[in-house]
């Protein structure tokens, strides 16, 4: 019921905080020249983070003429692998979802329901576990490139002394970090699911039924052979009670012996 209800929900926030992004940082270069200055430097950047292609042009103090240039890495393989695991294991939850609800009979008349979803629990476990992680060192060179002080060292006006180059504001990264956190709780939730999912399955069930079969074996075994013991316990005991002495119609005939002697005297 857990994985019913936090799935699509943990799933949303994920490709939701991540795909939805978009930030910006501004700079400002202030050169000695008061004219040629640029106080408001914007630089924005979105999902899915192809850093390179984000261009930007600032003041190179040295009359009217600017700089062009564009910020460093591409983070869009791991970011777009991510999101979409998001989405296809939101879909699926939502799916899994109705059929739990509304075709619970159906999905337990034969073992192939069962199958199918543990075989796509364990699929989507690795998948979360393969994206999260690329996510997140995507999003930790994404940190980087975007770092003011980082994109204040591609300027060549700021190499110069007599200018003054300072970041206005950074970048906001809270969203992006969430999306990483939601990434791996997904992950703890999905391959916590497996096991419950592989207890609706053909093969848990024949695995206790192999291992219950030898032990109904063995205890039968065991009671039958005490049954054995006590049954020949019981006859050697008769038998044995038996042949402690002569019956009574022996031991008649040979006391009949001494009176026959006697009435012939």
């Amino acid at each position: 019921m857990c994985m019913v209800i936090f799935a699509p929900l943990f799933a949303i926030f994920a490709f939701a905080t991540c795909g939805g992004y978009s930030g910006g940082l501004r700079l400002s270069v202030d050169c000695a020249n008061k004219t040629e200055s640029n106080l408001s430097i914007d630089i924005a950047f979105a999902y899915p983070f192809r850093l390179h292609q984000v261009t930007f042009e600032v003041p190179t103090c040295e009359g009217k003429e600017q700089q062009k240039l564009a910020l460093t890495g591409d983070s869009s393989s791991s970011a777009e692998f991510f999101v979409t695991v998001a989405v296809f294991a939101f879909l699926y939850s939502l799916a899994a979802t109705v059929v739990y609800i509304f075709f619970q009979n159906k999905y337990r008349e034969n073992n192939r329901g069962p199958l199918i979803d543990f075989i796509v629990t364990v699929v989507f476990s690795f998948l979360w576990l393969v994206g999260s992680s690329a996510w997140a060192k995507g999003l930790s060179d994404v940190k980087v490139a975007t770092d003011p002080k980082e994109v204040l060292l591609l300027m060549s006006a700021c190499k110069q002394p007599s200018n003054k180059c300072m970041a206005v504001h950074s970048p906001v990264m809270s969203s992006l970090n969430t999306s990483v956190v939601f990434g791996f709780l997904n992950f703890i939730l999905w391959a916590g699911n497996i096991w419950f999912v592989f207890k609706e399955t053909g093969w848990h069930s024949s695995g206790q039924r192999y291992l219950s079969d030898p032990m109904e074996k063995h205890s039968s075994s065991y009671n039958q052979g005490g049954y054995n013991q006590d049954s020949y316990g019981s006859s050697g005991g008769y038998s044995q009670q038996a042949s402690m002495g002569p019956s009574s119609d022996e031991f008649g005939q040979q006391s009949s012996g001494p009176a026959s002697f006697t009435n012939q005297i």
